[in-house]
């Protein structure tokens, strides 16, 4: 006689691979007076940034006004035209994955920054950085000890 075990079969749980995709997404924030803005970037995952979005930094005019062209050239890799960013623009502004990211370490090392040549020279130096070096000090700068590695990102830029 053979002794069978008699063992309910459960379906296994399968994992499924989402396809969520990480962007970033550009808010105007037109200023009270002339035609200045300043901008918001948040981190989205998910099409069109639907299901989830953490804000990484919010500018004043000032600020936006020294890195226009940083901002000109995130919208040109995502495939935009210049003109889409307007003080009048009411819709957010979806950029890619590695725009955004040195977009993001732009406006975050420039931010306490006021002198106009040091922030062209973090610009410059950031610029200069391949995709690599950008996303490992992005991880930095948005990390717990983020106000360290922003710290040591200038120095770094800075002596370059």
């Amino acid at each position: 006689m053979t002794l069978r075990t008699s063992r309910r079969l459960h379906p296994r749980p399968t994992l499924s691979v989402v396809e969520t995709s990480r962007a970033f997404r550009l808010t105007v924030h037109p200023a009270s007076k002339g035609d200045t803005y300043g901008v918001s970037l948040d981190e989205t995952y998910g099409d069109h940034g639907s299901i989830l979005a953490a804000p990484v930094i919010t500018t004043t005019p000032n600020q936006a006004g020294r890195v226009i062209d940083a901002l000109l050239a995130a919208l040109r890799s995502s495939g935009h035209a210049a003109s889409v960013l307007a003080f009048s623009r009411r819709a957010a502004i979806r950029i890619d994955e590695a725009a955004g990211v040195r977009l993001a370490l732009i406006l975050l090392t420039t931010q306490p920054v006021s002198k106009h040549d040091r922030v062209r020279a973090l610009v410059a130096g950031l610029n200069a950085m391949s995709v690599e070096e950008t996303y490992y000090w992005y991880a930095k700068c948005l990390g717990p000890d983020a106000h360290r590695a922003r710290k040591a990102l200038r120095v770094l830029l800075a002596d370059a």
